[in-house]
């Protein structure tokens, strides 16, 4: 017998709107309510900002400082995959797309100017539930 492989390719929604309008707000409650129903989803978040996942002084910053391209940090937990981009340009979104374990949904906050389909919005109002509470 042979086998069939079918690759499915995950559903890709963006989601654009200003700072501080409620993007991660909306992201986190979608996240929250379509895990409950069983769906695996994947974020990718865009920064126009220099950002270190690291710390200094630790052993791993301190690899990467001495010139490793890439470490890896692994526990019972979690992982994450620390690559040192020689090129000032991004990855393109195909790029970190492929970086991602097979899942159902990849929301993309950010990337304003890529072809993807995007949830837009100039102000969304969804109050964080710290928020909600305190107005009770």
């Amino acid at each position: 017998m042979s086998s069939v492989n079918i690759t499915i390719k995950p559903a890709i929604f963006g989601f654009v709107a200003y700072s501080g309008t409620g993007k991660t707000t909306l992201i986190e409650k979608l996240i929250t309510y379509l895990t409950e129903k069983g769906y695996n989803i994947s974020v990718i978040k865009h920064t126009h900002h220099r950002f270190d996942v690291d710390r200094p002084g630790k052993d791993s910053y301190r690899h990467r400082e001495a010139g490793a391209s890439e470490v890896l940090l692994v526990s019972d937990q979690r992982w994450v995959l620390m690559h040192e981009q020689a090129a000032i340009q991004e990855m393109s979104i195909e790029d970190q797309l492929s970086k991602l374990a097979p899942c159902d949904l990849v929301f993309l906050e950010g990337f304003k100017a890529s072809p993807i389909p995007k949830i837009l919005s100039p102000e969304i109002r969804i109050k964080r539930r710290s928020q909600d509470k305190s107005h009770r």
